[in-house]
């Protein structure tokens, strides 16, 4: 069986959340799943010594200009949060977790998170927002509420993080890995299905 794509992702990035519908079209495309990875763009940016697209005045109103026609090209819903962005450590812990009990489950809470910020503009970075959400796809919300605020999943997921920031080398989202070979933004999701069609070059 081929191997997995891996997408790295921020529950905060806009592109992230188009990517991560456009890379599960083109993967299940050519037989592929997709391995899911949640960080903080945060730290990212710190060692890069930048910050979102939308904190700087030309970037920034060229992304949201983006961001739309984006959505439009792939029948994407969207709708750009006023409150934008959000610190998101309640749902990337949760999810953290989620993936070591269920990886399903967790795509699919994944997902949920993303459409409520995207789509419906919830507040994401309300852990009681989260929980609702959880509860919303079926899962324990009170299991996950002792997950997220337990020191073990937020030391583990904080040595996640640095792993991928750090060693793996991740520094903006969306991030997509296929056999080694890395992708950088939502953009390049059209690259990798070309990749896989042909091989690579």
């Amino acid at each position: 069986m081929p191997d997995a794509i891996d997408f790295y992702f921020d529950f905060s990035s806009p592109y992230a959340y188009l990517g991560s519908v456009m890379i599960e079209e083109v993967a299940k495309k050519h037989g592929r799943s997709v391995r899911w990875h949640s960080f903080m763009l945060g730290a990212a940016f710190k060692g890069e010594k930048t910050g979102p697209l939308t904190v700087y005045p030309r970037k920034g109103e060229y992304s949201r200009l983006d961001f739309d026609r984006t959505a439009r090209k792939y029948k994407i819903p969207f709708t750009m949060p006023a409150d934008f962005p959000k610190t998101t450590l309640a749902a990337s812990r949760g999810f953290f977790w989620l993936t070591g009990q269920d990886e399903e489950k967790a795509k699919a809470f994944a997902r949920a998170v993303f459409a409520a910020y995207f789509v419906d503009s919830r507040d994401i970075s309300d852990p009681k927002v989260i929980l609702t959400i959880a509860e919303e796809q079926g899962l324990d919300r009170q299991a996950l509420e002792t997950a997220f605020n337990s020191d073990a999943v937020k030391d583990a997921y904080k040595a996640s993080v640095e792993q991928i920031v750090d060693q793996k080398k991740i520094f903006d989202a969306p991030f997509f890995v296929v056999d080694g070979e890395p992708f950088w933004g939502a953009d390049r999701v059209v690259q990798i299905d070309e990749w896989l069609e042909t091989g690579g070059w």
